[in-house]
């Protein structure tokens, strides 16, 4: 189910062809998103202004004040109207929903895991109406009855109509309110005054609701905490927040009920026993993976290269692209990465300038305003595509799209599922994913994505476990929140999946560390944040320090950004500091379809006018890179493997062939069971080549570990190149790579160790302090009125680093770093299992007199970053036109 929409237009496109068959069978926390703007000049017209009269609801929708409910159907019984509401829509519900409704009336908790467009919503929020609700007229709900819980604000609001619009229709008394990053002072009062019946919020703001005196009394009405996309906030620190803040209502409500909704968890008794161990209440979950088409096909390039090298192939399809959208009544195209996002709007406007004004741009830097626009034009069918990123995968419904393009590789099974479910997000409709591959390679990866969504092999999610600076921070939170008792803390934390291993001794030091800062922190009364009064309560000592901590509650540790603005006047966005840094005033780059011209930067602001060149710098964003993961990874070797035995069943595999028996004459192809390496001398050097599939994360810590490991014995130098298949070492003398292999240089022993010492990991380490120090309180990323840089916080955790080394090296927080260090930003389990996997699998080690088509996109990657765009392209096509030759 979605959100009601009109039924004459719902059937209309209910049936509405979406194309031919196929073979059939999801993160930033933001959703932002500017569009519709100005594009090159003479090329690309530009796009007209937003209306600023067509700007969706903003949060005062979501009050009592906006609430009417309908009063014909105050005599009818509720389980009436809800049939009414079905048969309005021409819909029936499903057992599953059947099934919460009945849960939750008994009292149960649970996790929902059901198809995307089925009606998650529906059956926990039908539930909870019909459960706790006096249906007689006038009759209100006591005050937040529901608390809603979602990863983005966007998805938020979206809920907010949802929940409110069907409240009215069903004719239930109760008011919805939002309360997010982006709700104003006024609506926070009239909340404050009396909350209302059901409240959507974020892990961040509910955090913040514990910061009030009177928080217990505010929040003691709970009785369901609904918990949205909770594969989304498993995985981080966000989670854990949210574990924390369950833990906390459970305490003050023995028959607290709380419930998971997803579509795309391989793991679900794990992420059931994450959510719900805090919980008292019996608990059940409940299946909602309803039959569904999904269509998963790929855009096949006319012409497919033996010797890919990454990114270029993308707009050469943006044609085909644009002849799919034609097709479609509303497309998304999602991307990877946000530069990924501007040059494919920049190529679609300028293929199509009759589209200005229906295509939009939508990511994770863009203004807040313009997003909106973005997602109402999506929802009310004004819109003919929009080019995006992560920040449209989640649950937000847009009735009106019928098709959604993947450019290059989902990298995951989930996130692929996620993204089709975008379109046809409603029962009984399809939904249809096309992948439009950046390089051939990708076209076994697509292959690969299909079979293993008809497998169901989704990935599991992992959580963090005892991450000391979210304790810290919910420390000082509830000291704020009317104060706490440590041994009843201590117990309250226990009962969370993060914690649940958490020792006294550990909670002791985190208790230490809030009250004097620690043993090298005591002489800075700033570092007091609590204390202990008489009646052996820990509270907040100090107003200074409680508005200090509200302004920094949270654990989204984003990049330092700085605003972009017209130098006369009006916000486009915001853009990370590290790029920014690099530009000198009358230096263009693009943003938002638009060539900027940088005037100037003051304040945490980068002032800029419309240029006249039509080129200007593609912006990078940190964290862009996605890594394949464990299950695709696994699935693509297995396409691998039936090429091996000369099978190529699937359109993408016939149209790569000629690639796979180029590489398999020249050298090997990797499967399961057999790892393919390769040595190459070449006027560079020697090379040696090795194809793991353990993800680019994973092979840039193999490649320096290998590096390291061999030049123990004998000084050398390497330089290492990786991406998601495989790694690149390169030297300027040989080494015998058979003997390294036989005397053990796979080994699994002393990993972290090796490690350590091949890797500056204690420079990784300080970085991943930084943030830890942010999310611990050590050092604010913003006070009331300012911003601090990106350098002036490095600068900031970087003392605290050091001081806590020399003089408290039994700090929990640099334990902590180092883990982190090694379990997310190197993948040490991952390492471990790839380099067991290399030890017991047969070793097909080929001597190639060139380049493989796997080795040819490793060695590109390596000398793109030493040459500007232009010498790159001359050299490739040199390189190009010499490995043709020889492969003819």
């Amino acid at each position: 189910m979605t959100d009601p929409i009109d039924p004459e237009r719902n059937n209309r496109r209910a049936g509405t062809a979406i194309g031919k068959d196929c073979d059939a069978d999801p993160p930033d926390a933001s959703a932002v998103d500017d569009t519709l703007s100005g594009a090159p000049r003479r090329r690309v017209p530009r796009p007209r202004p937003i209306p600023k009269a067509r700007a969706p609801q903003t949060p005062e929708a979501f009050t009592s004040a906006a609430y009417a409910p309908e009063p014909d159907k105050a005599g009818i019984p509720f389980a009436a109207r809800v049939q009414q509401w079905f048969d309005a829509r021409q819909w029936q519900p499903f057992e599953f929903q059947r099934d919460v409704w009945r849960a939750l009336a008994e009292g149960l908790s649970g996790l929902l895991h059901a198809t995307t467009g089925a009606g998650k919503t529906w059956a926990v929020w039908f539930g909870a109406m019909s459960a706790y609700g006096d249906h007689a007229p006038g009759a209100l709900a006591d005050p937040l009855t529901v608390l809603w819980i979602t990863p983005m604000r966007a998805l938020a609001a979206d809920t907010a109509r949802a929940l409110q619009s069907s409240a009215r229709e069903l004719a239930v008394p109760w008011t919805i309110g939002l309360r997010t990053g982006d709700t104003n002072s006024t609506e926070r009062a009239r909340q404050s005054r009396r909350m209302p019946s059901a409240l959507v919020t974020t892990p961040e703001s509910l955090s913040l609701m514990l910061t009030r005196s009177d928080a217990r009394d505010a929040l003691k009405h709970v009785r369901l905490v609904v918990v949205d996309e909770w594969h989304e906030l498993l995985g981080n620190k966000r989670g854990t927040q949210a574990q924390l803040a369950i833990a906390h209502l459970a305490r003050w409500r023995a028959d607290l009920q709380v419930w998971g909704l997803s579509a795309t968890l391989g793991n679900l008794d794990f992420a059931a026993d994450v959510l719900l161990a805090p919980v008292r209440t019996p608990r059940l979950s409940v299946s909602g993976m309803q039959p569904k088409t999904l269509l998963i096909d790929t855009l096949i390039p006319a012409t497919i290269e033996r010797f890919p090298w990454g990114g270029h192939l993308g707009t050469r399809q943006v044609d085909a692209v644009a002849a799919g959208i034609d097709e479609a009544l509303t497309s998304l195209v999602f991307t990877n990465t946000r530069s990924q996002a501007e040059i494919w709007y920049q190529a679609l406007l300028a293929l199509r300038p009759d589209w200005a004004g229906l295509i939009a741009l939508h990511h994770g830097s863009l203004a807040q305003e313009v997003r909106e626009w973005v997602e109402d034009g999506l929802k009310n069918g004004k819109l003919k595509a929009v080019v995006c990123t992560s920040s449209l995968d989640l649950g937000v419904d847009f009735l009106p799209v019928e098709r959604v393009f993947q450019i290059g590789s989902p990298k995951g099974v989930a996130r692929l599922m996620q993204r089709a479910g975008r379109s046809g997000h409603a029962p009984g409709r399809a939904s249809r994913i096309t992948i439009v591959p950046t390089h051939a390679l990708e076209l076994v990866e697509a292959a690969a994505a299909r079979r293993a969504v008809e497998a169901r092999r989704i990935e599991g999610r992992e959580t963090p476990r005892k991450p000391f600076d979210v304790l810290v921070q919910h420390l000082v939170t509830v000291a704020i929140g009317g104060g706490f008792d440590a041994t009843e803390l201590f117990d309250e934390v226990r009962t969370t999946f993060a914690y649940r291993d958490l020792t006294r001794h550990e909670f002791d030091w985190a208790l230490a560390f809030v009250e004097r800062g620690g043993p090298s922190l005591g002489a800075y009364p700033d570092f007091h944040r609590v204390v202990q009064d008489e009646d052996g309560v820990y509270r907040v000592p100090r107003d200074d320090l409680i508005r200090r901590h509200r302004n920094n509650v949270g654990t989204i540790v984003a990049n330092a950004t700085l605003h972009v603005a017209w130098l006369a006047g009006g916000r486009i966005g915001s853009m990370e500091e590290s790029f920014i840094s690099r530009l000198k005033p009358g230096d263009v780059f693009t943003f938002g379809g638009r060539a900027l011209e940088l005037v100037r930067v003051r304040d945490m602001t980068a002032y800029v006018r419309r240029a006249s060149s039509v080129r200007g710098a593609m912006p990078q964003w940190a964290g862009s890179k996605m890594p394949l993961s464990s299950e695709l990874a696994d699935a693509t070797l297995a396409m691998l493997a039936e090429a091996v035995r000369g099978i190529y069943s699937e359109p993408e595999m016939i149209a790569v062939r000629p690639l796979l028996e180029l590489q398999a004459s020249w050298s090997a192809l990797p499967e399961a069971g057999v790892l393919v390496a390769e040595m190459l001398r070449s006027r560079e050097g020697h090379h040696f080549f090795c194809y793991p599939f353990a993800g680019r994360v994973a092979h840039i810590g193999l490649a320096s570990l290998l590096g390291w490991r061999a030049a123990r014995e004998r000084p050398g130098t390497f330089s290492i190149s990786a991406n998601d298949y495989g790694f690149e070492l390169l030297s300027s003398q040989p080494f015998d790579w058979a003997a390294l292999i036989a005397e053990g240089l796979f080994s699994s022993a002393r990993l972290a160790g090796d490690i350590m010492d091949s890797l500056n990991a204690s420079e990784l380490a300080m970085r991943r302090f930084r943030e830890i120090a942010r999310v611990a309180g050590l050092v604010y990323q913003a006070h009331p009125g300012q911003q601090k840089s990106a350098r002036q916080l490095q600068a900031s955790s970087g003392l605290f680093y050091e001081v806590f080394r020399k003089h408290d090296s039994d700090n929990l927080l640099l334990a902590q770093a180092d883990a982190e260090v090694m379990l997310q930003e190197l993948e040490l389990d991952r390492m471990k299992r790839a380099l067991d996997a290399m030890n017991t699998s047969r070793l097909a080690l080929t001597h190639p007199k060139k380049p493989t088509p796997f080795a040819f996109p490793l060695i590109v990657a390596r000398i793109r970053e030493k040459v500007s765009t232009e010498k790159l392209a001359d050299r490739i096509e040199r390189m190009l036109a010499e490995l043709d030759k020889a492969a003819c």
